[in-house]
């Protein structure tokens, strides 16, 4: 959930909080340019925690704050 929070977070501060938006059309053409704009410059997800930390703290057998 974090992720897609964040997301919409940075669009409402880059893109629409910026300017006059006049209508519908202008909201669509701003979210699809500032999409167009992230998807040149992908920044991967990295994982900061060891794959077996996060497995078992799916599997109910470790906390992630290990």
């Amino acid at each position: 959930m974090n992720a897609v929070e964040g997301f919409f977070s940075a669009l409402t501060r880059r893109r629409l909080k910026r300017g006059g938006l006049s209508g519908i059309v202008d909201l669509q053409a701003a979210i699809n340019r500032y999409i167009a704009e992230r998807n040149d410059r992908p920044k991967p997800f990295v994982w900061t925690k060891p794959t077996t930390a996060i497995l078992n703290a799916v599997n109910g057998k470790a906390a992630l704050s290990e």
